[in-house]
């Protein structure tokens, strides 16, 4: 009896701490984002005209698609990048495995706006790579897509989310039993083979985590479009900060938030199913 008394009490603080700080702040934009504004004032009437400002005007509609493909680029990017990276040094690093995970996760520690001006200099006409071009004669002018356009959005969150999808992947990789594997190789599977049915399957969760990751990070970025987007490179983040901010348009800033947030819902529902089927094939084999 003290002990199930113990276990709730000890319970109450972290569900306060939710509740108060996680539920009610969804509540209280769930809230606003059937209100309106009229005349520069929030007016409490309860109205569904931001939902649908949201899906009839195309500018929200196109930004919104923008995203999503700026999302699916940096995830996609980050995985050809992530997975080859983590495969190397799970299986052939060697001796310089630590090393290497060390260089990998290194710019984790460096702030995020340190990078993304790095790359807002790199980038520039005047910028580091424009420069090297320039010297290869591969252009005479300074190339204009380089900057402040989605492919410097991709680049940059593409750089920064790469570990995020790297980490998983790696824990994944060194989990897999090396009996396994030569298993495989005893039964006259090439390398090929070994990667496509034993490697690739059982790695499967650690590609998920982070693939999930670098999209839902992206879906929800805006620093990188202010930094090196541009007009072009505007993402729906942008615009609920917008709407938040200097518009003044907070249900319909809600409103989009709250579409966001239902649609990360989904995806997490969507990766867990998978991770779940899976985990009970890979547990059958």
């Amino acid at each position: 009896m003290y002990s199930r008394l113990y276990k709730s009490l000890i319970s109450i603080p972290p569900l306060a701490w939710v509740a108060v700080f996680l539920l009610l702040p969804y509540a209280l934009m769930l809230a606003h984002s059937f209100w309106a504004v009229r005349q520069g004032f929030l007016v409490h009437d309860w109205t569904l005209s931001n939902y649908r400002t949201l899906f009839s005007h195309p500018v929200y509609l196109q930004v919104l698609f923008r995203t999503l493909r700026i999302a699916a680029s940096v995830t996609l990017c980050s995985v050809l990048l992530g997975y080859p990276l983590a495969y190397y040094l799970s299986f052939h690093a060697g001796p310089r495995k630590q090393l290497l995970y060390q260089l990998v996760i290194v710019p984790l520690w460096v702030s995020y706006l340190v990078r993304g001006y790095a790359w807002k200099t790199i980038l520039g006409t005047d910028g580091v790579l424009n420069g090297f071009l320039h010297y290869l004669h591969l252009t005479t002018e300074p190339a204009s897509f380089l900057l402040y356009s989605p492919f410097s959005v991709v680049l940059m969150l593409t750089h920064i989310y790469t570990p995020f999808v790297f980490l998983p992947i790696y824990a994944s990789l060194e989990q897999i039993p090396r009996p396994l594997l030569e298993a495989s190789h005893d039964l006259g599977a090439g390398p090929r083979s070994t990667f496509l049915r034993v490697v690739l399957p059982l790695s499967l969760p650690g590609l998920l985590a982070g693939s999930t990751f670098a999209f839902l990070l992206t879906l929800g970025d805006f620093l990188a479009p202010l930094l090196v987007g541009g007009p072009s490179g505007t993402m729906i983040a942008n615009i609920v900060q917008s709407l938040f901010g200097a518009a003044y348009d907070w249900p319909l800033g809600a409103a989009i938030s709250m579409c966001i947030l239902l649609l990360i819902l989904s995806i997490l529902f969507l990766t867990e199913r998978l991770e779940k089927r899976w985990s009970h094939t890979g547990a059958s084999r």
